[in-house]
């Protein structure tokens, strides 16, 4: 099956959406859900006020088109940015497959809307290299890094990863990342001036990440169990076939692929960090991971193993949508 997403042609698209109704197959019978707390964020605001109504009646088909749009638009960054030795549909493939391998990933959140201001970050900090104007684009990183902030506070933790992106891609000024700072802090000071003015000041805690350590679950349902195991092969298989290309690549190919693995790492701790937001702030880590397990499908020249990896990811996808009709 991997082939069929190998290819560059744009018939793999209409692959990719069989593939995405097979992976959430349970959309047919079990209703997409809206998951989405108050105090995460704007989205969480816009999704309970104004649209949980609407998707109610659509879930499915919205949650289709977001996780498919999410897929190729990352697909074509990283082909475009010539990532891959080989170019093809596998990284939209690899992000597909990884969405139905939790069952609380199967709902519009908050968490799943914030993947497309992720993306858009990860596309500033991949001209950071050799932009001729950086400092324009460092102010512009740090006003998207505060909107997605204030849209959805468990992404506080990318002021971790831009600070550290810079200090891959770019050496060390003390003007640019004065820059950077800046641009992150003006929607906040903003905000603080327009309620102080409005004599609502004390409400400013309800617009900040509230950060409180613990596990995002207590106890594993075999559900997530069976997904957590298939998720640690893949990336692992993922991270063994990408070192054996990376070295091969342009420096510039080289450090977008650190920024994508520091993005591993730093967001990984999102659901330990921000307790409440639980395992649905996990899938901000799809945007990384599946850049990483694409490499296991697109790399290997025999077929043997990526078949293997990707009916094993099939088989707890299905048995998560058996899960998630029969509950």
């Amino acid at each position: 099956m991997v082939f069929l997403f190998r290819d560059k042609s744009i018939v793999n698209i209409i692959f990719l959406v069989l593939l995405g109704l097979l992976v959430h197959l349970h959309g047919f019978t079990v209703p997409i859900k809206v998951v989405a707390y108050q105090q995460d964020g704007w989205f969480a605001f816009l999704l309970n006020d104004y649209a949980k109504n609407t998707i109610q009646s659509a879930g499915f088909f919205l949650y289709m088109v977001v996780v498919l749009l999410q897929s190729i638009r990352l697909n074509f960054l990283l082909a475009e940015q010539k990532m891959f030795p080989n170019s093809g549909y596998t990284v939209a493939m690899s992000y597909l497959l990884l969405t139905g391998l939790l069952p609380e990933w199967a709902a519009i959140s908050p968490a799943l809307m914030a993947n497309f201001l992720l993306i858009w970050i990860y596309i500033k900090l991949t001209r950071l290299y050799n932009h001729p104007a950086p400092k324009t684009l460092l102010f512009n990183i740090g006003l998207l890094v505060s909107l997605t902030i204030l849209c959805y506070h468990p992404t506080a933790i990318l002021i971790v990863v831009v600070l550290f992106a810079l200090g891959i891609m770019r050496p060390f000024k003390l003007q640019e990342w004065f820059t950077l700072l800046m641009g992150i802090a003006l929607p906040f000071y903003f905000l603080a001036s327009w309620l102080y003015l409005n004599d609502d000041l004390s409400t400013i805690g309800q617009f900040l990440p509230k950060m409180e350590l613990g596990l995002p679950v207590k106890d594993l349902l075999h559900t997530q169990i069976a997904g957590f195991s298939a998720l640690v092969l893949a990336l692992l298989a993922g991270f063994f076939s990408w070192q054996q290309f990376n070295s091969r690549l342009v420096i510039q190919m080289r450090k977008n692929w650190s920024a994508l693995l520091l993005m591993c790492l730093i967001l990984t701790a999102a659901p330990f960090i921000f307790d409440e937001a639980g395992l649905h702030a996990a899938i901000l880590c799809l945007v990384p991971f599946a850049a990483f397990v694409s490499a296991s499908f697109s790399h290997p020249k025999r077929l043997l193993f990526p078949n293997f990896l990707f009916f094993v990811l099939i088989g707890v996808i299905m048995y998560n949508n058996w899960y998630l009709v029969k509950f």
